[in-house]
């Protein structure tokens, strides 16, 4: 974090020694070491929160996701099951059904009426 070097962690102790004395010095040493592995501690447990925080993040927007993709899930199906009841009762006859099973096109069917006598001839009358 600091980046103290063995040369600076000299200096701290020349001048922490010679400010604070010999007697005193390894009562401080031993206090500053449990603050910083207080504070180290501390440390860990909010980076630890954070990660849980961010962790529940996202589990709360992939749930968003998944619900959103269950709506558009169920549109997909109520529109699909609109579409097979439209198509559903559409009339086919058999023998349609079976010519295009069978890949042949069925004929046209003969008119059974007779045709008018003048459409028959091809003559028209003069008026």
């Amino acid at each position: 974090m600091f980046d103290v070097g063995f040369s600076e962690l000299c200096l701290i102790g020349l001048v922490s020694l010679l400010v604070i004395g010999p007697e005193r010095l390894p009562k401080v040493v031993r206090l500053a070491g449990f603050w910083l592995g207080k504070t180290r501690s501390m440390v860990a447990s909010v980076k630890e929160e954070i990660k849980l925080e961010l962790q529940a993040e996202e589990l709360r927007q992939i749930f968003k996701e998944q619900s959103g993709i269950a709506e558009v899930q169920q549109i997909i199906d109520e529109t699909s099951d609109t579409l097979k009841s439209t198509i559903a009762p559409l009339p086919t006859t058999s023998k349609t059904q079976d010519d295009l099973d069978a890949g042949t096109v069925p004929e046209p069917e003969q008119h059974k009426e007779p045709l008018p006598t003048d459409m028959t001839t091809g003559q028209h009358e003069p008026k």
